[in-house]
């Protein structure tokens, strides 16, 4: 028998936490909670967990910082649970490595689902890929690194995926839709702005490659397509 799914609940409020702890344990999920971002912090660099339930106002570390800390040393999912609901926070999350934004009060039913469904994602067995290489960009999701120009770039788990996605379908054209699909899980909850974002930050941190003979093209009122010549 495999073992127990652990799902870390980071949440100051305790009412919430151990409400969210009892539907994951009828659910079989193993479940560990912490009110302050540091504590948590120091804990999942002890035993990392299989997700990550984090809401953002927290006393001291918020949790974008945790966010952050994270995502230095792992890709485990992170789910963000905030009673902040505007597009800012949500593509801010996103941007930070978040794998997932759900807004409070929640359903039960929809919380679990979305966190089988990121899990679902994570633990979907896939082979180790090879590494993609254009002129001046190297893109290894088994190593989940990027070279541009020699550098290695820092780049968010999403941005990391989005961008190998594309590349590994040189010169086709995909929808917001079909890119929410393939890189966040068929089942995301999220909207195509999602993917506007993310195109955006990737650009920035790729400039001028079409001088290299590939770039990522905007097909208006299509899509984007990584463009090789």
């Amino acid at each position: 028998m495999s073992e127990k799914q652990h799902i870390m609940i980071v949440e100051d409020d305790r009412h919430i936490s151990e409400l969210v702890r009892l539907y994951l344990e009828k659910e079989a999920y193993e479940v560990s909670s912490y009110e302050r971002g540091e504590d948590a912090v120091e804990a999942f660099k002890k035993n990392p967990p299989s997700l990550v339930l984090l809401d953002i106002m927290l006393p001291g570390m918020d949790g974008w910082e945790v966010c952050k800390a994270i995502r230095k040393i792992s890709t485990i999912p992170i789910i963000i649970l905030s009673a902040k609901d505007e597009t800012f926070d949500k593509v801010l999350g996103l941007e930070l490595g978040a794998d997932d934004y759900i807004t409070k009060p929640f359903d039960s039913k929809e919380l679990v689902a979305r966190i089988k469904a990121v899990l679902r994602r994570g633990n979907a067995g896939r082979q180790p890929e090879q590494a993609l290489s254009f002129p001046g960009l190297t893109v290894s999701l088994e190593q989940y690194e990027v070279i541009f120009q020699g550098k290695p770039l820092d780049m968010a788990p999403k941005e990391l995926e989005l961008l190998y996605f594309l590349a590994s379908n040189p010169n086709k054209v995909f929808t917001r839709e079909q890119l929410l699909e393939k890189v966040w899980g068929f089942d995301y909850f999220g909207d195509s702005r999602t993917v506007d974002v993310h195109i955006k930050r990737i650009r920035e941190k790729l400039p001028d490659s079409e001088n290299l003979g590939w770039q990522i093209k905007t097909v208006w009122s299509v899509g984007y397509k990584f463009e090789v010549d």
